[in-house]
Formats: structure tokens, C-alpha cells, sequence
């Protein structure tokens, strides 16, 4: 039997978040050590699946994994990773050690004294558990294992928003525990009623399947098959229904307007690297699995809601953009950021193009990196200050330039500024979307617009002008918060003159999906000259 790659790339982070929790209170040092160890260990084992992986290979999966679970009720260990997949698994991996290196001391007891009580440990213990989860939910390629853990991973979440909050809030402790309370609340509630709508849709799945092929089934790959050799046939009111269950849980994942609000409340209270958590790894696995499930499982219903779903995604990106510029909170601002730039994700989704849904799906790469970028930075801004509001900063980039340069730079890659990855993303969604959809890709240019309007007054009122006193004084970057943002902003530039690493990975998936979807890109509404006739 051949090594279980995929197994081991999310048991490793697993066994790490068991071990660091184990680590002895007075141990914190140690416990920040074994998890940074574990995480680079998932890092390579992420880039082996990378190295392993054969964009040219036919079929929709490598590496696989099957194993018999559940045989009552026809659930399977199932594992698989296409293009889309590899490439996020990649991105999570990656992330993770920056994640912890920036979380160094956000989690230090503020009483030292104190031998039993291990917060340390466990901040770094559920940020590697929701590393496991989240990779294992990228590789499931059967519906029920992937419905386990695309819900178990809100538990260790809520723990990481609520009982690790930010602590720079300008606010007195109980006031900050109510509101990182509710935060916690808020997201554990919304995620879990999109969980069990799913969970409605996922059984009348399998009740289908049990009634059309004698025997029900949670395989992906079981399913589409069996539709494309005619044996599995779901009505299709049938199959809307199915699909709008599936679809309400990912968009609140997403999150998809108008089930965002509680984003913006869950970034605000976390600490900024659990917010790079939520933002730059959670919410992938929503617009993850509206290419992975909502298409190929739900072709018809996909393309019949398409319509509706481009209008929520443009809302999406100009309502995000809007409240983004009217922000005072620094954290609160690159939450609706965030709900813009995952409307133009899933605008290239829903658009059916491959430019579209391969631009889709290279903008969750490249917003994952200028996000971390830019909330990490500005969590280090934020804890020299003590706090989030914009107008307590001023003139930084003399008293701290290393860490304005940083900003600025992570900032630009967030309204896509040519050169940088997001750029590539963002033109290639945009082209993808006019091809089919003129109008509402044009519409959909605003929020550029409004993008380069929010991160410039950001830039502006916090690092240009007068110093002000309350950071005169201030420290530039250190060596530990230099590690965590140079290789962010490196990524950024490569990957903005060189996409290619990932595009070539990611096409051939995103043209097998086109293809369960049954469409194919528009032909040219422009004539071809014949210039041979024309002479």
C-alpha cells in the first residue's frame, strides 16, 4: 500500500494541536515551538502533494484514498485532491506558520503566575486543529465525511474568537468579553444553521441516490457518474432543492451578502491572526465547495441559479466596498474588504467561464496572501497602539517605516494594483464574467474603484501626516514580525508577474468542472476577418 499522503497532511497538525495541548503550564515557550515545528511539518507534506501532483493526469482526483466506514449507510473514508484542491491545501499550509509566528505572545497569560491555567497552549493546539480540519476538507471527496468536518471545524474556531479576543480594543474587560462573546456566538449560530440546512440536503441526497441505485451513496465521484451514464436521474425540482441546501451553507461560509454580518463582528473581536484564520483559510472551504459540490453534484440547478447568485455576488462587492471606506475600525475595514473581494470569487464561480472560475479560484491564493499580509501587519501596528481606530494613528511611516512600507504594499495588493497578485485574479474574474455577463461585469468594476478608495485613506490617516503623540516612540518591525511579513509580500510579487505555478495547476480542473456543468465559453461576438479574402 502506498503512503497515505493526504491522511498524513492532516493527522500531522491534528497530533500536533494534541500534543501542544498537553505541554505542562509553565512550558509556553515549548508549547509555541512544537506547534510551529508541526505546522512546517504539514507545510511539506503540503508541498509533496504539490510535487506529486500531475495537472496532465487524467481523471478528476490523485492520490487517492478509499476506505470502507460506515457500510450501513454507505459512507466512505474517501480522500482525493483535483487542481483547486492541492492549491488550497498549499495555501492553508503555508499561512499556518505565519499565523502562529504572529501569534507569538497574543495568547501569554496576562498573570504569570498561575501553574494550572494554559491559554498558550491552548490558542496554538485549536489553531492547528483547525488546520487539520480544513485540509481534510479540501481532499473529501465523499459528501458525509466532508460535512463533518466542514461543521467540526466551527467548534475549535469559536473557542479561538471567543475566548482568545483582541485585547487592544480601547475598551474595559468586561465590555470586551461581552462583545468577543457575542462575536462568538453570532459566528457559531449563523454557520451552524447553514450546517443543518446542509445536513437536511445532504441525507435527501443520499435518499435519492438509495431509491434511484439500490443502494445510497455519499461518493462524489459515485454520483456524477452515475448521472453521466444515465443511471442516476434527480427531478429537477428535486435537484433545486438539493442544491439551494448546499448553496445557503457555503454562502454563509462565504460569506455571501446577505448572510455576512457576522464576519465583520468575529474579525473585529479575534486577534488578528485568528482573523487571518477566519478570512484567509475558514472561509475558502465555502467558495471551495461551490466548485467542488454545487456544480458537478447540481449542473442544472447551478446554471438555473446562476442569475440570482451573479445579482448577491455584485452586491456582494459594492456594498462590502461602501462600508469598507466608512469605517473607523482598522480590523472592522478589511472584514468588509474581504466580503467585496469574495464577491468577485464567487462572480467567477457563477460567471461559467474557464477564465472566470479559473480566476475564481487563483483569487482565493492570492487573497489569502494579501490578507495575511495586510491584517498581520496591521495587528502589529495594532498592538504597539493598544488600538483599532484609525484615528489614533498618524504619521507612522516616520517614527516606523519598515512597518508603513509593509502596510502599504499589502494594502495595494488589496485593491489590486498591477504587479501584484490580486491583480491577475481580479482581471482575469472580470474578463471571465464579460464574456457571458457584460453588464454586471461592468457594474462589478466599482468596486475597484471604491477598493482603491478605502486602502489609500487608510494609508493616509494612519501613516501619513503629523506624528502624532500617541505613536512617537514606536518600534519598528522586529526580526520574528520580519519573518512573518517578507515572505507574504515576496509571494505577492511574484505570483503577480508570474501566476503561472498556479494557473497551470488549476486549469484542468476548473475545465472538468465546466464540463459536469455542461457548458463552454462563448464564442466571440465580433466576425473573424479573412484577410487572405480580403485581399
Amino acid at each position: 500500500m502506498s503512503f497515505p499522503l493526504l491522511t498524513a497532511t492532516a493527522v500531522v497538525p491534528a497530533l500536533g494541536a494534541v500534543l501542544t495541548a498537553a505541554v505542562p503550564a509553565a512550558r509556553r515557550s515549548a508549547a509555541k515551538w512544537l506547534a510551529l515545528v508541526f505546522s512546517l511539518a504539514t507545510l511539506a507534506l503540503a508541498a509533496v502533494q504539490l510535487m506529486r501532483f500531475d495537472p496532465g493526469a487524467e481523471g478528476p482526483f490523485q492520490l487517492t484514498e478509499s476506505h470502507a466506514w460506515i457500510k450501513d449507510f454507505g459512507v466512505r473514508y474517501e480522500l482525493g485532491v483535483d487542481g483547486i484542491a492541492v492549491v488550497l491545501i498549499a495555501l492553508t499550509a503555508l499561512l499556518i506558520p505565519f499565523v502562529i509566528l504572529a501569534g507569538w505572545h497574543d495568547a501569554d497569560p496576562l498573570e504569570t503566575t498561575s501553574t494550572r491555567w494554559r491559554p498558550t497552549q491552548g490558542f496554538f493546539a485549536l489553531i492547528l486543529m483547525v488546520e487539520a480540519m480544513v485540509v481534510i476538507s479540501f481532499e473529501a471527496t465523499d459528501v458525509f465525511l466532508f460535512y463533518i468536518f466542514f461543521e467540526a471545524m466551527l467548534i475549535p474556531m469559536y473557542f479561538l474568537i471567543g475566548g482568545f479576543g483582541d485585547r487592544a480594543g480601547g475598551r474595559g474587560a468586561e465590555e470586551t468579553a461581552a462583545q468577543r462573546s457575542y462575536a462568538a456566538v453570532k459566528f457559531l449560530l449563523y454557520n451552524l444553521a447553514g450546517g443543518l440546512i446542509m445536513l437536511a440536503a445532504v441525507i435527501g441526497l443520499y435518499a435519492v441516490t438509495a431509491d434511484q441505485l439500490g443502494t445510497g451513496t455519499f461518493s462524489l465521484q459515485e454520483i456524477v457518474q452515475a448521472r453521466a451514464d444515465g443511471k442516476l436521474d434527480i427531478a429537477t425540482s428535486t435537484e433545486r432543492a438539493l442544491f439551494l441546501g448546499f448553496f445557503f451553507a457555503f454562502a454563509v461560509k462565504a460569506p455571501l451578502w446577505p448572510l455576512h454580518t457576522w464576519l465583520p463582528n468575529a474579525m473585529g473581536e479575534a486577534t488578528a491572526p485568528v482573523a487571518v484564520l477566519i478570512t484567509a483559510v475558514v472561509d475558502k472551504v465555502g467558495t471551495f465547495a461551490m466548485l467542488r459540490f454545487c456544480l458537478q453534484l447540481f449542473p442544472e440547478a447551478s446554471k438555473w441559479a446562476t442569475p440570482v447568485i451573479l445579482v448577491l455576488a455584485l452586491v456582494s462587492i459594492l456594498y462590502g466596498a461602501l462600508l469598507a471606506v466608512g469605517q473607523r475600525d482598522i480590523k472592522r475595514l478589511v472584514a468588509y474588504a474581504s466580503i467585496s473581494h469574495f464577491g468577485f470569487i464567487i462572480l467567477g464561480i457563477f460567471a461559467m467561464t474557464t477564465q472566470g472560475q479559473g480566476g475564481a479560484t487563483l483569487y482565493m491564493v492570492n487573497h489569502g496572501i494579501s490578507t495575511a499580509a495586510l491584517m498581520l501587519v496591521a495587528g502589529f501596528l495594532i498592538s504597539r497602539r493598544g488600538s483599532r481606530l484609525i484615528a489614533d494613528y498618524g504619521g507612522v511611516q516616520k517614527v516606523a517605516p519598515v512597518l508603513a512600507g509593509t502596510f502599504l504594499v499589502g494594502g495595494l495588493a488589496t485593491l489590486s494594483l498591477p504587479g501584484l497578485a490580486p491583480f491577475v485574479s481580479e482581471f482575469l474574474v472580470l474578463t471571465g464574467t464579460f464574456r457571458r455577463y457584460p453588464v454586471i461585469a461592468a457594474i462589478a468594476t466599482f468596486g475597484i474603484v471604491l477598493a482603491a478608495l478605502y486602502v489609500l485613506v487608510l494609508y493616509q490617516r494612519t501613516m501619513t501626516g503629523p506624528v502624532k503623540d500617541s505613536v512617537r516612540g514606536m518600534p519598528d518591525l522586529r526580526v520574528r514580525e520580519l519573518v512573518v511579513a517578507a515572505p507574504l509580500i515576496a509571494l505577492l510579487i511574484f505570483l503577480g508577474v508570474y501566476p503561472k505555478p498556479v494557473t497551470e495547476i488549476v486549469d484542468p480542473a476548473v475545465e472538468h468542472t465546466m464540463t459536469q456543468v455542461d457548458k463552454v465559453d462563448p464564442k466571440p461576438d465580433l466576425p473573424v476577418t479573412d484577410v487572405e479574402a480580403a485581399k
